[in-house]
């Protein structure tokens, strides 16, 4: 079991990726998610919700379980956190998307929430940081990229929200 907990933390050894496991981790998931959800069309969105909160929650044990192995109080290694968070703002882009409500392309909607996710993971603004310096353990490690994640919503409604005022008054 401790090993099966180090391959879901790692994201399946991604985390030992010598630089950069994080941004490699979230790139990995936006490709993969883009592919599933938009080549493939896997659509259910009640099933991917569950899903996501299982793995969510399983996370908060397996990361617990694992962190202690590691020296650093957040170990590179464990990108699961990464995984999540780029996870969330591409699962409310799926919901735009069967609702209708894209109005950019949504390829430029991954882009973004791309970028946004990094940009909060890497800078930390509150309260992003304030889980990443408050909590110095599996919660921690885990809710800065939850936060991270609910920060690139936001941008991304806000964004999409602008463009479709822009088509109305157009």
């Amino acid at each position: 079991m401790k090993k099966l907990n180090l391959i879901f933390v790692t994201f399946f050894g991604l985390g030992y990726f010598y630089k950069i496991p994080g941004t490699v981790t979230s790139l990995l998931i936006t490709s993969l998610l883009f592919f599933f959800f938009e080549i493939l069309k896997y659509e259910n969105l009640n099933l991917i919700c569950i899903s996501f909160i299982l793995i969510f929650f399983y996370s908060f044990y397996a990361v617990k379980v694992t962190e202690k192995k590691f020296t650093n109080k957040d170990p590179k290694e464990i990108v699961i956190d990464e995984a999540l968070g780029q996870s969330l703002p591409i699962i409310y882009i799926l919901y735009l998307n069967l609702n209708n409500e894209i109005n950019i392309k949504i390829e430029i909607y991954y882009a973004l929430s791309f970028f946004f996710f990094r940009f909060f993971d890497i800078f930390k603004p509150f309260p992003v940081n304030y889980f990443d310096q408050n909590f110095k353990n599996f919660f921690g490690i885990i809710m800065d990229d939850i936060i991270a994640g609910l920060y690139s919503i936001i941008l991304i409604y806000l964004i999409n929200l602008n463009f479709y005022e822009f088509k109305i008054t157009s």
